[in-house]
């Protein structure tokens, strides 16, 4: 079979690319530049996703390629990268709401842009892999494309790709799927990858989420829930629901980012107690393993990649929203992040958060 590997240059996507290889598929590397200036200096530094190590980057990925003995592309990428994801995602922000980027770089630019774009190139590929940890299941009866989670708890990534489509589901393979991050990394040292011991990327953008904004958002009143006003703030992207550190003011008790009004320009702040909710709305529901309920279901929620799924209602609404209504409140249910549902190890969808009321 003829796969096109997605290798960012780091011992998920080589050990994706040597495990193919080695089950005799015909496997040619993909890589994606989306940074457009120059390279960083400095061996081993933890890169960000969206940063100068983007060039260190590639030339890992064209290395581990060479190691392996398959062509490799750099595909340019700059373009859509800057108008599907940096855009959306300062947008974002300037409206009072914190966004998830790797959500939307998988749905419109890793598993969209790069895919159409190597094609229009000449690249001949059948399937697509990545070193995502998770799973995709063809479910017979149905025909529908199953996304599932990774075998290791701790490294799952199905809440990243809960945005892909049924067509997009049918061409990709998750080699990494039913493996560990130790047994992944002992797979690169036996392989003798070059990347063994690469440390992972942690960061969306190296110089912080900040640096992206071209002009600095203008300050602003810090209040509480009676309008009285704390403090300044330095500009509403700074801030998010649920933060506590970096505020800037003094208070008896500790105070929380409760709410973000950018058309009012204030962050609104309380106690920890009114950062809890147990209902919010979701808009652009993606169902992306199972068809849309007709009637309120039973699910797990994640309002966040780190967050501990919770049981609760989800109900579709017209338009393509949701209703979700937890069973114990949750803490910093924050506008702009991605909700994903599960039923067990299976992704039933997910959307971006909307208004939330308060437990």
């Amino acid at each position: 079979m003829k796969v096109a590997v997605g290798m960012s240059g780091g011992v998920d996507s080589s050990v994706a690319a040597a495990l193919l290889k080695r089950e005799v598929h015909d496997v040619t590397g993909l890589t994606m530049k989306i940074w457009p200036g120059g390279g960083a200096s400095g061996k081993a530094k933890r890169h960000g996703c969206y940063g100068p190590g983007d060039v260190e980057d590639i030339a890992d990925a064209e290395s581990v390629a060479n190691q392996l003995g398959i062509p490799h592309h750099v595909i340019d990428l700059t373009e859509e990268y800057k108008s599907e994801v940096l855009d959306f995602f300062c947008d974002q922000y300037l409206a009072g709401r914190t966004p998830n980027p790797c959500v939307r770089c998988n749905q419109r630019v890793k598993f969209g842009a790069l895919l159409e774009k190597a094609l229009e190139s000449g690249i001949d590929f059948e399937r697509f892999a990545t070193g995502h940890h998770a799973r995709v299941e063809c479910d017979g009866a149905s025909g529908r494309y199953l996304l599932m989670k990774g075998k290791d708890p701790r490294k799952d990534q199905s809440y990243f790709l809960a945005k892909l489509s049924q067509a997009q589901l049918a061409r990709v393979m998750f080699p990494l799927g039913g493996f560990t991050k130790e047994r992944v990394r002992q797979m690169a040292a036996e392989f003798g990858l070059e990347v063994a011991e690469k440390p992972e990327s942690q960061d969306f953008a190296e110089g912080g989420h900040i640096s992206l904004f071209a002009t600095p958002a203008a300050p602003g009143p810090i209040v509480d829930r009676k309008g009285k006003v704390l403090g300044q703030h330095h500009g509403i992207t700074h801030y998010t629901v649920g933060q506590r550190k970096g505020l800037g003011i003094s208070s008896e008790k500790p105070v929380y980012v409760v709410a973000i009004d950018a058309a009012m320009n204030t962050v609104f702040v309380g106690e920890k107690s009114e950062v809890y909710s147990s209902e919010f709305r979701v808009s652009d529901v993606n169902w992306v393993s199972v068809p849309e309920p007709e009637e309120a279901i039973t699910a797990r929620v994640r309002i966040r990649y780190r967050h501990a799924e919770a049981e609760a209602e989800v109900t579709p609404l017209p338009g393509g929203g949701a209703q979700v209504s937890f069973r114990e409140p949750q803490l910093a249910i924050t506008p702009g992040q991605t909700a994903v549902f599960y039923d067990g190890d299976l992704v039933l969808g997910g959307g971006s958060i909307d208004a939330t009321v308060r437990a």
